[in-house]
């Protein structure tokens, strides 16, 4: 009887034992997998994830540098391009308005001429009356008009002919003047600002 409940108390107090050694294992097991889920251990993993999110982050921002140079890049060049066309426009409205001003000028020149054919053909005891000083005066209002507007006349006496100034059309020996000095303006001529609208008619000395 003895032996027999000293075999039942050995046998009880071995699975004791085992269930104590069971419980301890469990509870290191539970321990490790804690460990693993808050992240203290695996710090092998974090590594490399972190750096693929950095790549990305650091290739978007390239590439967003990028598509911002080539926009700005494309709107200097159309600025330049507009910038051209207005110049090149502007260019060429003033060539029109010069061409336009020339074409009107040249047909009122004839009308000047006029007046100072009439002028010079008033007898001088006419020069006072009324008619006389009236046509006078709308010349002069006429040249001045044609002054303001930037038409000027073409010095011709006295100086050196050239040819881009002055058309000879006759030719006299003078000794009192120079070689090649015109001696006398048969058309007056004019000059639109820098540009020539109607050679003088001139006669020249050899």
């Amino acid at each position: 009887m003895e032996t027999a409940a000293a075999g039942e108390n050995a046998a009880e107090a071995a699975e004791e034992t085992a269930e104590s050694g069971n419980q301890a294992e469990t509870a290191q097991a539970q321990d490790g997998q804690a460990e693993s889920q808050d992240g203290t251990e695996p710090e092998e993993g974090a590594g490399p994830k972190a750096e693929k999110k950095g790549f990305f982050k650091k290739k978007e921002k390239d590439q967003r540098d990028q598509k911002i140079e080539e926009l700005t890049d494309q709107l200097r060049r159309n600025m330049a391009e507009f910038d051209n066309f207005r110049k090149r426009t502007e260019k060429e409205k003033s060539a029109m308005f010069e061409m336009g001003a020339r074409d009107i000028l040249e047909k009122i020149l004839p009308v000047v001429d006029n007046f100072e054919r009439g002028l010079a053909a008033i007898p001088e005891e006419e020069k006072e009356s009324s008619f006389a000083k009236g046509m006078e005066m709308i010349y002069k209002q006429l040249i001045k008009t044609l002054e303001d507007a930037g038409v000027t006349p073409i010095e011709a006496v006295g100086k050196e002919f050239d040819p881009n100034l002055h058309n000879a059309v006759m030719h006299i020996d003078d000794e009192n003047l120079g070689e090649n000095v015109v001696a006398m303006e048969l058309q007056k001529g004019y000059m639109y600002r820098s540009t020539v609208i109607r050679h003088s008619m001139v006669q020249v000395a050899n």
